[in-house]
């Protein structure tokens, strides 16, 4: 539970200060501003998390979070400029590009051409101008009372991207949101996006997040899915921004009757990165995949944290969360699922492998199985290890040198969750980038 904090730290004192002035600028009528404004009193009342808080108990950002930097403005013409080569990572793949500059929808710098028949493309601040919600029921209800990086976020977001997808409709062609933060000068992004997919409708989406390296922003974003009956998403989220970035990400997913979901997390870069999943399956016979892979290296910390409900019966689950630790390197995850009492029949696999590639390096598993229904299957497990020396041997026996073997192994371990990536360009992408991982490291 989030007690009250009485002491404020530089860092809360100053999103106090940068609320109070921002509250009038950002879009939204008043039920909107009503909702910024209680989520906002929501966070101030528990403060930034910290250890003692059990959801947050291996990323202390009271303690990271020294300060709050400045709110990321409009962007002007040199941010837009430097954004125009967003997503470079998976450029020439023919995915249907969208650019979210500083939080920002940059419509000028997207692809919005020829949208296929039932695809909706818009910025979230005119959904906020519209007086739409801030956060559905639907997804409301994947979530505890008040979770404080959500609701600064809440409380934050001036725009982002809604993407709707209508009942029966099949996006043949993937969209990449390619989420970037510019300048040279430390600042604040906070930005909502929102995708919902109707009955039977099918879209492959991949979100990218990039921004210079050396430069302490801070990022916030939040990604809410709301998948329909008998439909279809497949979503990867690529991390890779410069090595001084403070990110956390949120995903909140309701998913319905007969669907199927798969989403995979892909963290390079980030000197902290939190990606969090709130994701609760309301109908029956849904099948979910949930994956995700981290390498790190120098000081880097990255948080995994999920929350898995199982609301309706005979939904399976797996889960699959690999990290590969080098140097001073921490990674956590945290994994729980819940079966209530209706959802018999449910069959949920959890599994979180951590490799450590030094001997400074850390790694935290704390997986947890919360099961009320009586006819289930359901296990989980975790393991925190070193490379194995024999397969390592194996192959210098056959002429490998030592560090070719090691990467070898590096890329079976990884591998294991780019496999189950759907989309064979985005696939081979992040192999790629594995590999110059390794060969940054010297393997």
């Amino acid at each position: 539970m989030n007690a009250p904090v009485a002491i404020k730290t530089e860092a809360e004192q100053g999103l106090i200060s940068a609320f109070a002035a921002a509250q009038p600028t950002l879009p939204g009528g008043p039920g909107v501003s009503a909702a910024r404004l209680a989520a906002f009193e929501a966070f101030n009342r528990v403060g930034l998390p910290h250890r003692r808080v059990e959801a947050w108990k291996y990323t202390d950002l009271r303690r990271l979070m020294r300060d709050a930097k400045p709110l990321a403005p409009l962007p002007d013409a040199a941010a837009k400029a430097e954004a125009a080569s967003a997503g470079a990572l998976l450029a020439g793949l023919g995915l249907r590009r969208l650019v979210v500059v500083d939080g920002s929808f940059a419509p000028e710098l997207s692809d919005l051409a020829d949208l296929e028949p039932g695809l909706t493309i818009r910025p979230m601040a005119e959904v906020f101008g519209e007086d739409g919600p801030l956060l559905p029921d639907s997804l409301r209800d994947a979530l505890p009372d008040v979770e404080p990086a959500l609701a600064l976020n809440a409380a934050f977001a001036r725009d982002g991207v809604f993407i709707g997808v209508a009942p029966g409709a099949v996006v043949t062609r993937p969209i990449h949101v390619a989420f970037i933060t510019t300048g040279d000068a430390p600042q604040a992004v906070f930005s909502r996006s929102r995708v919902v997919l109707g009955a039977e409708a099918q879209l492959a989406l991949v979100e990218t997040h990039e921004a210079k390296a050396g430069v302490e922003h801070q990022v916030n974003v939040a990604l809410g899915l709301l998948v329909g009956d008998k439909a279809q998403l497949d979503h990867v989220k690529v991390t890779g921004e410069g090595s001084a970035v403070l990110h956390v990400g949120s995903l909140v997913a309701s998913v319905g009757a007969q669907a199927r979901f798969g989403s995979c997390g892909f963290t390079l870069g980030g000197a902290t990165v939190r990606n969090q999943l709130y994701v609760r399956l309301v109908g029956e016979t849904t099948e979910l995949s949930l994956a995700g892979a981290s390498l790190l290296g120098g000081k880097q910390h990255a948080d995994t944290t999920l929350f898995l409900t199982h609301a309706a019966p005979g939904s399976t689950s797996r889960e699959v969360f690999k990290a590969v630790v080098d140097d001073k390197a921490e990674a956590a995850f945290q994994g729980r699922i819940t079966v209530e009492q209706a959802a018999q029949q449910t069959d949920a696999r959890m599994m979180s492998r951590a490799l450590l590639l030094s001997e400074e390096a850390e790694a935290y598993s704390k997986p947890e199985l919360e099961i009320f229904a009586d006819d289930v299957q359901c296990g989980h497990g975790a393991t925190v290890g070193t490379l194995d020396e024999q397969l390592k041997f194996y192959l210098m026996a056959r002429g490998i040198p030592a560090k070719e073997a090691e990467a070898l192994l590096i890329q079976a371990f990884i591998g294991e969750v780019l496999d189950g990536i759907a989309h064979e360009g985005v696939r081979e992408a992040l192999t790629a980038a594995t590999v110059s991982w390794l060969e940054a490291r010297g393997a």
